[in-house]
């Protein structure tokens, strides 16, 4: 039985290469954070000064998947692993609890300075987001929202839930490998190998497992989160809409006008060469367009 070894913080000149980065790795250490007396929240703090950005991934990623943004960025920021994902434990309420995740949040605001920070969601992540600024809105000085609206729903997003919702333990890692190339073709395959070690499992007896698919089921009936137009509506700080143009972005034209309606203030910005996935297609822009605010 092969073993792979993994070591987190070993990765990261393999983002710095493979975007021709020349540029030193800051400081980055994992924080742990109660939820309550039972449950952390994990996270990545990069930078030795009080933080800039609260990053929040999508569902069945983790925090890793900001890396090359935190690296071109070279800002202090918090990269957190949603409940249930990464090196966080499990909600009660599940994986895609997005008002549950929300509340959660509140365990990460200690990490933050008190003069509000921006607030960077990305899918289940953003539509979190939408929730925890809205319970904090002094806390944030923008709201950031990466290829998600409140009118993306299961229809749009039907390839990245074929994807997720596909085995549930693999044999080998090659395995693994090929069938998240299969998904992602755009992708190198130094990345998704980067990629699957740090959102993936090596259990006891050799097989593999994703990091968000290790716990149970819920065991709670999910809070709901309301009408979130509405709430993206009442935000009392700016909001952008960073929206992929390429295959794979679950935002349509029909996102964008709703938004523009509600919100004739927010900024919508499309990535030509970017899906879904901003952080991992274009991070170079991601970044920059972090850097003005």
């Amino acid at each position: 039985m092969e073993r792979i070894a993994y070591d987190e913080f070993s990765f990261f000149h393999e983002n710095l290469s493979e975007w021709d980065l020349d540029l030193p790795v800051p400081p980055v250490r994992r924080e742990r954070f109660p939820v309550d007396e039972t449950r952390d929240l994990s996270a990545l703090v990069w930078g030795a000064n009080s933080a800039e950005f609260l990053l929040v991934h999508g569902g069945a990623q983790n925090a890793h998947t900001f890396d090359t943004v935190a690296l071109a960025l070279q800002r202090s920021l918090v990269a957190v692993d949603l409940p249930g994902h990464g090196h966080s434990d499990a909600s009660p309420f599940g994986l895609a609890a997005s008002a549950a995740h929300a509340r959660d949040l509140a365990a990460i605001l200690e990490a933050l300075p008190s003069e509000p920070v921006v607030l960077v969601g990305m899918s289940l992540g953003g539509l979190t987001a939408i929730q925890f600024a809205a319970q904090h809105p002094e806390r944030f000085s923008h709201l950031v929202l990466v290829d998600i609206t409140p009118g993306v729903n299961g229809v749009k997003a039907k390839h990245i839930h074929d994807f997720v919702n596909g085995p549930k333990t693999f044999d080998r890692f090659d395995e693994l490998l090929e069938r998240t190339m299969a998904f992602n073709p755009t992708r190198s395959e130094s990345s998704l190998r980067r990629g699957i070690l740090h959102n993936a499992l090596q259990r006891e007896d050799g097989t593999w497992v994703w990091r968000h698919q290790q716990h149970g089921p819920a065991t709670l009936e999910a809070p709901q989160p309301g009408n979130l137009w509405e709430t993206l509506r009442d935000l009392p700080l700016p909001v952008t809409l960073l929206r992929g143009l390429a295959k794979g972005s679950v935002v349509d034209n029909d996102d964008v006008a709703e938004l523009n309606r509600l919100r004739p203030d927010a900024t919508v910005i499309e990535i030509e060469n970017a899906g879904h996935s901003v952080q991992g297609d274009a991070p170079l822009i991601m970044a920059n367009i972090l850097q003005s605010m």
